[in-house]
């Protein structure tokens, strides 16, 4: 049953990071695109705006996917641990 469990966490984790290098990627290729668009137009320079608020989102799923998973699976094992040891004492 652990091992099933475990499996599927693996499963989930590589998925969240699959799905993040998905977002890198188009993140790349749309950015790309609307910089070359800028740069044949003569509207100034306004590429970088969609750049820097995408890239803001981009590094919070980063972020979300890289390190906080740690910090919240952490969590998650002492507070199971904690009602296990709460619910030992209570029988």
């Amino acid at each position: 049953m652990m091992d099933q469990q475990h499996d599927q966490e693996v499963k989930m984790r590589v998925k969240r990071i699959s799905g993040f290098y998905q977002h890198l990627t188009i993140y790349i290729l749309v950015n790309a695109g609307l910089a070359i668009l800028d740069l044949i137009s003569d509207d100034g320079v306004w590429f970088i705006y969609p750049l820097f608020g995408w890239g803001i989102g981009l590094v919070a799923h980063g972020l979300s996917v890289f390190l906080t998973e740690g910090w919240t699976k952490s969590w998650e094992e002492k507070k199971i641990q904690e009602l296990l040891d709460k619910e030992r004492r209570s029988d």
